[in-house]
């Protein structure tokens, strides 16, 4: 029962400061496998004025995916991703899964600073109220998705045409002998981290700008796009 998962997992029910109360952070959860770990995430990042969208990987297993459904429904501010995706490691469907998440909370009724994403096997070291600090005093108004100019090393990711195999089962990417068009717009492409944390102005740009909706779609058959997506956007002039 609802009660007894909020009572006996000690769910913080209220903001623990005004400062908190009048920030509120959207985190996007991608998640397939072991539910106790992804219980123990939610409970360390949960506060009542935020709002959580979690993606369960289509592919996952049907008694994990109603487990995670249970354990949501018992929550206003706690949702799943409207679309769902078989997530395919350093595919696009990763990178997918955020934008449907994305989507969701643009659209939801809470008026949220900040997006956060994370995996089912991360675990916060900074408290709510620590990482709202460290936002409003280093990133105002900015993003934290750190990168580089893409290396050479990594330049393979975005010239070679990229295709989904199954293989016992088992999904993965592997390059086609095809090689790619130049990136869209003139776009110099930048290569980081697939983590970040994004303003919500910034998320609202990249849902509707045309070099956005061009930069994706020349983004699906790249290896692990989530790692030059955000990057390339955020270091576009203005």
């Amino acid at each position: 029962s609802c009660s007894t998962v909020l009572k006996t997992l000690h769910f913080i029910t209220r903001p623990l400061s005004e400062e908190e109360g009048n920030f509120s952070l959207a985190y996007i959860i991608t998640i397939h496998k072991e539910l106790e770990m992804f219980v123990r995430l939610l409970r360390a990042i949960y506060m009542p004025q935020n709002i959580y969208c979690i993606h369960i990987d289509e592919k996952s297993p049907r008694g994990y995916k109603t487990a995670v459904k249970n354990i949501v429904n018992c929550f206003e501010n706690i949702f799943i991703s409207s679309k769902r995706e078989h997530v395919v490691y350093a595919g696009f469907s990763r990178l997918q899964a955020d934008i449907n998440c994305m989507r969701d909370l643009v659209n939801s009724k809470v008026q949220w600073n900040y997006v956060i994403n994370l995996c089912g096997q991360d675990y916060p070291l900074k408290t709510n109220k620590e990482i709202i600090q460290y936002i409003k005093t280093k990133w105002n108004g900015k993003n934290i998705t750190p990168g580089i100019v893409q290396p050479l090393h990594v330049k393979h990711r975005t010239e070679v045409s990229y295709r989904e195999f199954v293989h016992s089962g088992v999904p993965y990417v592997y390059p086609a002998k095809v090689r790619k068009a130049q990136p869209p717009h003139n776009l110099t492409i930048y290569f980081g981290s697939a983590y970040y944390i994004l303003s919500k102005a910034f998320v609202e740009f990249t849902l509707s700008d045309a070099r956005a909706k061009a930069l994706l779609e020349w983004s699906r058959d790249t290896y692990s796009p989530d790692e030059h997506y955000w990057v390339t956007l955020n270091r576009l002039p203005g």
